[in-house]
């Protein structure tokens, strides 16, 4: 036997002996120093050979005993300069990884008490110190031995889960320095100094291995600390791999050496916290075509099935496919993907809005991205998809799909046809449409920079014509003429003494008297090529059928037919609201007559979308003014118009009656200041109660909606593609169960509105569940406690089973917030009932949900 390891092996016998059974402290110093001579490298310790086999062989068990001995008689006789020199040196000098590894299985083993807090202060002296650099270095040097794949698998997953192993030992006694907010930070700067040295070795001619540190990043990241790991790693390597090529050749090896299972964490952190797509491309490199997982993770998961990323990272990451010319087929292959997605109308029916605007986003930074060669070699591909998509997108009820299609068929028009006729459409430019409109290329150099172009249309007022600049020289009202400040005292005070007069009842001089009789406004709606008397006439309907509702009962079908189709041929302002609330007036006066022309025109044929719209809208109006209280004591002169003749006021007379007026007032607050009353409260205006007016025809405004549904016409089909009559069909019936509260039909309207609104309960337009919903929140609402539970026992438990379900699943977040709205209306009613009697089912046995 070679002598070399026999004597080594006899010099830890006789330390630990000397440790175990030794109480003179001189010979316990005596023993450390000896142990502690085969880690150190000087001219007096043994040779290279015995340290190498000490390390190796022995190292590991001379730490296990002292980890074992920490409650040791000698430790507290160790003065603190030996204690570190001596005691704590033996765990800062040899090799890491056997070290780190021993003190964590202390740290499991130990209970509490001072040993464990001596094995902490090692553990924490030991991260403070750089040790962990020097076991990521270790691991860089050279392949990796084949015999010891166990040993590293479990010091890289000591490694990564440290502040998890310390927090379930130590509970809420663990140190800042262990927590997941201190350590990966940490680790993120040790194994930056790990690559440093790797560089600097690959300079010198020194083979290195990355395997094992990137296992280490990739196994943070997939479990959760890849912010922690790439907000310190990050910055510093952009900065060194900007002009140094062998930097960029070690972070490049270091993200292809993550395992498969791992890449997508890396690839996903890196993309999110880089700022930049060159920095992305020096840090990545080509990756996306060497590594099929990351470039599913990058072309694919990143842009079609995650959307929570803000646009930056969508301009990183697109630019980094764009940036190398191996990696723009994958750009055009990403731009394809995202067409298809954005011109499907099964994506834009099931799909969260939020994920439409970032699929529309990313579309729109393709497209800026891509060249003119591309953009021909590729044109009829994209003018599909913008036909399609279009389509899609204006046929959907959601205003914000609708200007999605708008912004984004807009620039598809612009960029497949610049010199040609483009796509103009109008929509409000809020936030988001012109965060959507920057995102695509500045325009070629042979146009004007962005400083220089003209204004947009939508945004600033257009130019004048030089016609009304005519007009306007002929007014006499210069354009740009500075105003002539005038310093004469006399001037300015020249009509001091003038008071004005009162002009808050006169009205404008028109060339058309309003109608005073209903029939006189008939006529005029009907026949009158006046655009003047047209004006008149509809502005006066509404107060013409309060005034006189016996002589409008008389013509209320009439008149609600000339107003449902009347036009607003000479651009009436304020036409749409007049109209309305003449019709709303019409329903509220002779409701019965009315109601029952609405309800039946609103299936017949030869109706357009808007008028059947405005049909539920009146009903909806109606119902609400109908359902309100009526005061017994207002006055029925409440309407009568101002007289012709209006006396003279004490503001327009001042100096008639102005003294007079002084005086009074003077006088008149002196009586009450010195008056005093006994017994006279303020005065009390208690509300009155009165009989609802929308109770007896409730059933008229409901149940003709409801009979003539599954009905297709020609022009009209409820349940097929007029998805936005539907939604609004749905949520007017809901509005009129509502109103129809404590209404003795209430229940009857509540049973057939479930029935109805189940059917459609799983419609593919979010406006209709979002009508669904609300129509059940309305059903719940209304239909008195007892009487739903002994009558709609069955609908309620089927109803609360559907809101779980969309509260958890639905695609649309109003639909799952109407959702958890109606989930908790239905527990505050059941929680309601519990404290009443029990309610009964229909079979006499006690509900239960």
């Amino acid at each position: 036997m070679d002598s070399g390891p026999l004597a080594v092996r006899l010099a830890v016998r006789q330390c630990i002996n000397t440790l175990s059974t030794s109480r003179d402290i001189t010979e316990v110093t005596e023993a450390l120093r000896t142990a502690g001579r085969y880690l150190s490298g000087t001219e007096d310790d043994p040779p290279a050979c015995q340290r190498e086999e000490f390390a190796r062989t022995h190292y590991t068990r001379l730490l296990q005993f002292l980890t074992s001995n920490l409650n040791a008689h000698w430790l507290e006789l160790l003065t603190p300069e030996q204690h570190m020199d001596l005691w704590v040196s033996l765990f800062l000098n040899g090799p890491p990884d056997q070290v780190l590894l021993v003190l964590l299985d202390c740290v499991n083993s130990c209970s509490l008490s001072s040993g464990l807090e001596r094995s902490l202060d090692v553990l924490e002296y030991f991260l403070q110190r750089g040790r962990l650099s020097a076991l990521l270095w270790a691991t860089c040097q050279g392949p990796p031995p084949a015999n010891s794949p166990q040993l590293r698998d479990a010091l890289l997953s000591r490694l990564v889960a440290l502040p998890d192993l310390l927090a379930n030992r130590l509970q809420e006694h663990t140190r800042p320095a262990f927590q997941p907010l201190h350590y990966y930070p940490l680790l993120a700067r040790e194994l930056s100094v790990a690559l440093e040295r790797t560089c600097q070795a690959l300079r010198d001619g020194v083979d290195c291995s990355l395997c094992f540190v990137a296992q280490l990043l990739g196994k943070a990241c997939v479990q959760g600390h890849g912010k922690e790991m790439f907000g310190v790693l990050v910055p510093r390597l952009s900065a060194l791999t900007q002009s140094d090529f062998v930097w960029k050749r070690v972070c490049w090896q270091l993200v292809e050496s993550v395992p498969e299972r791992w890449m997508e964490g890396v690839v996903s952190g890196l993309v999110q916290t880089v700022d930049g797509s060159a920095a992305l491309s020096s840090l990545l490199g080509n990756v996306v075509l060497k590594n099929k997982k990351a470039q599913f993770v990058i072309t694919n998961k990143l842009l079609l099935l995650q959307y929570k990323y803000k646009t930056p990272m969508l301009q990183s990451l697109l630019g980094y496919l764009a940036q190398d010319r191996g990696r723009r087929p994958l750009l055009i292959q990403v731009l394809k993907a995202l067409c298809g997605t954005w011109s499907s109308c099964s994506a834009v029916k099931h799909s969260p809005i939020e994920q439409q605007l970032y699929i529309s986003k990313a579309l729109l930074i393709c497209l800026g991205l891509l060249r003119d060669s591309e953009v021909l070699e590729h044109r009829e591909e994209l003018l599909q998809c913008m036909l399609s998509g279009m389509q899609c997108h204006l046929e959907s009820s959601i205003p914000r799909v609708h200007r999605l299609g708008m912004v984004v068929g807009e620039s598809l028009s612009a960029r497949l046809d610049p010199g040609g006729t483009r796509l103009q459409f109008q929509y409000e430019l809020d936030t988001e449409t012109k965060e959507l409109l920057s995102l695509l290329s500045p325009p070629p150099a042979h146009q004007q920079p962005p400083e220089t172009l003209p204004p947009d249309s939508r945004t600033e007022p257009p130019p004048k014509s030089p016609s009304s600049e005519r007009e306007e020289g002929k007014a006499g009202v210069p354009a740009a003429r500075p105003i002539k400040q005038h310093s004469s005292d006399s001037e300015l005070d020249s009509d001091d003494e003038l008071t004005p007069y009162d002009m808050t009842r006169d009205g404008e001089l028109g060339g058309a008297l309003a109608p005073r009789y209903i029939r006189d406004c008939l006529e005029a709606l009907t026949s009158s090529e006046d655009p003047g008397k047209v004006e008149v006439s509809l502005g006066a309907a509404e107060g013409l059928i309060k005034k006189n509702p016996a002589a409008t009962r008389e013509v209320s079908v009439e008149l609600v037919k000339v107003l449902l189709h009347l036009e607003d041929r000479f651009n009436t302002q304020g036409f749409l609201r007049l109209r309305q609330r003449a019709m709303v007036s019409l329903t509220v006066t002779d409701t019965l007559a009315v109601t029952g022309y609405l309800t039946t025109e609103f299936y017949s044929l030869n109706y357009s979308l808007r008028q059947r719209l405005d049909i539920l809208e009146v009903l909806a109006l109606a119902a609400q003014d109908l359902s309100q209280p009526t005061s017994a004591n207002s006055a029925p002169s409440s309407h009568k118009p101002p007289p012709l003749i209006q006396p003279v006021s004490t503001e327009t007379a001042p100096d008639l009656q102005g003294t007079a007026q002084h005086w009074r007032q003077v006088v008149d607050q002196r009586i009450e200041s010195k008056t005093r009353r006994f017994g006279k409260g303020a005065p009390r205006t208690g509300s009155s109660a009165s009989p609802s007016r929308f109770a007896p025809v409730a059933g008229c405004f409901f149940f003709p909606l409801l009979s003539n549904y599954d009905r297709p016409q020609v022009t009209f089909d409820l349940l097929g593609s007029d998805h936005l009559v539907l939604g609004r069909l749905v949520h007017t019936l809901g509005v009129l169960m509502y109103f129809a509260v404590n209404a003795p039909v209430a229940t009857q309207m509540g049973k057939a509105l479930l029935d109805f609104v189940w059917a459609i309960r799983y419609h593919t337009d979010p406006v209709v569940r979002q009508g669904v919903l609300f129509a059940v929140s309305a059903v719940l609402l209304s239909v008195p406690n007892e009487r739903m539970f002994l009558e709609l026992s069955d609908e309620m438990l089927e109803a609360r089973a559907w809101l779980g379900d969309v509260a958890e699943a639905d695609p649309d977040a109003d639909c799952r917030g109407l959702a958890e709205q109606s989930l908790l209306l239905l527990e505050k009613i059941l929680k309601k009932s519990i404290g009443s009697p029990s309610p009964l089912g229909p079979n006499g046995q006690a509900l239960q949900l």
